[in-house]
């Protein structure tokens, strides 16, 4: 059985590095945030458009990762034999396009609203903004209170829906450890 864990929250939050120390902590895959792969090779001047394909190309990735995580492919050295459960860390969901898509144009688009209905996931981490900035090419926000205003669209996006969430803030090792005890509870029920 396959349970799904997905990483959100505003830009330089800590989301890669989360979903990819959590994949080594249970010896499973994560999936990078498919964005920054298409930003790099597009550029940086997007549209509404742009987001649809990075979305499309987001799920395409989750769900190539997911098949061969279930079908023990790619990744069978990596996988705990203890486990009875096979996890798969996202970084990055529709929820983050869609926030994205309203936050830069005003408007989500209809593809991405299709997603949020229909995908499913067992727990969300949400990233606080609580890390220092690390500045990159694709980094569009450094202050602080357009990151907080991310942050709480995002933790409102949560307290409306059903799938437990957690908020992750502290040190990268408070971080991991929080992760870890709501992976745990949540999702291993132990």
């Amino acid at each position: 059985m396959l349970k799904k864990i997905v990483a959100i929250g505003p830009e330089s939050t800590g989301k890669s590095t989360l979903c990819e120390l959590l994949a080594q902590h249970y010896r499973t895959a994560w999936v990078p945030e498919y964005a920054r792969e298409y930003l790099l090779k597009h550029g940086t001047s997007y549209t509404l458009d742009d987001l649809t394909a990075i979305a499309k190309g987001q799920l395409a990735a989750e769900d190539a990762y997911a098949l061969s995580l279930l079908n023990n492919a790619d990744f069978a050295p990596f996988l705990s034999d203890d486990l009875d459960r096979k996890l798969l860390f996202i970084d990055t969901d529709m929820y983050v396009m869609k926030v994205w898509g309203e936050f830069v144009f005003n408007a989500c688009p209809p593809f991405v609203l299709e997603q949020v209905v229909s995908r499913q996931y067992d727990l969300y981490l949400l990233c606080n903004t609580d890390l220092p900035w690390v500045a990159d090419e694709l980094r569009e926000y450094p202050d602080l209170e357009t990151r907080d205003k991310l942050y709480h669209i995002y933790k409102d996006i949560l307290v409306n829906q059903s799938t437990p969430w957690v908020d992750i803030s502290g040190s990268p090792e408070e971080r991991l450890a929080k992760a870890i005890g709501a992976v745990e509870r949540y999702v291993l029920g132990r």
